[in-house]
C-alpha cells in the first residue's frame, strides 16, 4: 500500500469523524458539527484567508489508491489569544523546613497559569488502531508533516512549539486528576467539562483555584498521573524528545497530562528541512518525507520516499514526479525520516 499525506478537506468530514472517535480531544472532538467547523477553518487556513493567530491546519494520511483516511494530525498556529487564553498548571516545588523538629519536606504544587500569546501547538494526532503497526510508519509520517509544513512556512508560526500528551487514563476515560480537583470546583464530569472546553474555557479561569494547590493533598491515584505520560502516547514522547522537545514542568488542568515544548528553530527536523527544485532520479538513497505545497486544494501532497539529495536538487523517481503533478524544476520540500 502506497501512503500519501494531504490537507484534510470538507469532503473528508465522515472519515475525520471516524478517526476522532479514537481520540475525542479538544482539538479533535468526536462531534459532527465541530469536525465540520474544524475542516472549514482548516481550508481557510491553507488558503491564507484567516489571520495567522486563528489558523488551524488539519492533515490526513491515507491509502493513495483508495483515498481511505488512516490517521490525522493538526497544527494550531497559536494556542492562546486575548479571547481564548492558553490555560495550564505550572508544576513547581515548595520546600518546608522546621528547625525545631529537624523536618524537611519538598511539596509539589500546581499553580494556574495563562498565556494570551501562546505557542504553536502540535495537536490532534491519531492513527486508526488497525494500522498502528503498519510498516509505512503512519504515525511518524503524519506527525512529521507538521514539522515540514512549519519549516516551509516559518513566518506563520510561533517561536515555541507545544505538544500536550495524554496521561494515564482509565479504560473508560476516567481522569483521576479531574475527579480529585476539577470536579470539586466545577461540579461537572470530566466528559462534560471536556465537551464545554471545545467552545469555551472561561469556566476554568472563573472557577478553578488561583492559589497553589498542594499535590500531596490529592489522593494517590490523582498524584500518580500529574506530569506522567500514558502508555498510549509513549511513542510520541520518544519522538518528541528525539527531535528536541523537553517536559516543561507544565500540565493540562483537566487531566494532568504533561506539556512538552521546544524552540521552533531548534527542532532538528525543522532545521533539516530542504526546499529544492526536483529532478528525475531513479536511484534514491535517502529516506525522506517529500511534499509539494500550494494555495490550491489539496494544498499539501506528501509521500515518504527514497531520494537523491544534492546541494542544488532533490532527485525523485518518475512515478513520484507524476504523483506530485510536478516537472523538473518544481520546488519541493523534504525532511529526513529516521
Amino acid at each position: 500500500m502506497q501512503i500519501e499525506i494531504r490537507a484534510a478537506l470538507p469532503a473528508d468530514e465522515l472519515q475525520l469523524l471516524a478517526l476522532a472517535r479514537h481520540l475525542n480531544s479538544v482539538n479533535l472532538p468526536a462531534d459532527s458539527a465541530a469536525i465540520s467547523n474544524l475542516l472549514r477553518t482548516s481550508e481557510q487556513s491553507f488558503r491564507g484567508e484567516l489571520p495567522a493567530s486563528r489558523c488551524k491546519y488539519v492533515f490526513i494520511v491515507c491509502d493513495a489508491d483508495t483515498g481511505v483516511a488512516l490517521g490525522t494530525s493538526t497544527i494550531v498556529a497559536q494556542l492562546g489569544r486575548p479571547d481564548a487564553p492558553y490555560i495550564y498548571f505550572d508544576v513547581d516545588t515548595e520546600e518546608k523546613y522546621s528547625r525545631d523538629l529537624t523536618l524537611h519536606f519538598e511539596h509539589s504544587v500546581l499553580r494556574l497559569g495563562f498565556s494570551y500569546c501562546g505557542p504553536t501547538e502540535l495537536a490532534g494526532l491519531v492513527v486508526d488502531p488497525a494500522f498502528r503497526q503498519h510498516p509505512g510508519r503512519l504515525g511518524l509520517c503524519i506527525s512529521y508533516i507538521r514539522f515540514l509544513f512549519i519549516a516551509a512556512n516559518r513566518a506563520l508560526f510561533q517561536d515555541e512549539l507545544l505538544a500536550e500528551l495524554l496521561p494515564p487514563l482509565e479504560p473508560d476515560g476516567t481522569s483521576h486528576l479531574w475527579n480529585a480537583l476539577g470536579r470539586r470546583f466545577t461540579n461537572m464530569t470530566y466528559r462534560d467539562a471536556d465537551r464545554l472546553s471545545h467552545e469555551n474555557k472561561d469556566f476554568i479561569r472563573d472557577l478553578f483555584p488561583t492559589q497553589s494547590v498542594y499535590v500531596s493533598l490529592l489522593d494517590e491515584a490523582a498524584r500518580n498521573v500529574v506530569g506522567k505520560v500514558g502508555q498510549q502516547t509513549r511513542g510520541v514522547e520518544k519522538m518528541l524528545r528525539r527531535v528536541g522537545f523537553k517536559y516543561a514542568d507544565r500540565v493540562d488542568p483537566f487531566d494532568g497530562g504533561p506539556h512538552f515544548v521546544a524552540n521552533t528553530s531548534d527542532v532538528s527536523v525543522v532545521q533539516q528541512c530542504k526546499t529544492l527544485p526536483c529532478s528525475v532520479e531513479p536511484n534514491g538513497s535517502s529516506s525522506m518525507l517529500v511534499a509539494r505545497l500550494s494555495r490550491q486544494a489539496p494544498f499539501v501532497l506528501a509521500r515518504p520516499m527514497s531520494v537523491l539529495i544534492t546541494d542544488t536538487t532533490l532527485g525523485i523517481s518518475e512515478d513520484s514526479m507524476a504523483a506530485f503533478n510536478a516537472a523538473p524544476g518544481t520546488l519541493l520540500h523534504a525532511i529526513p525520516l529516521p
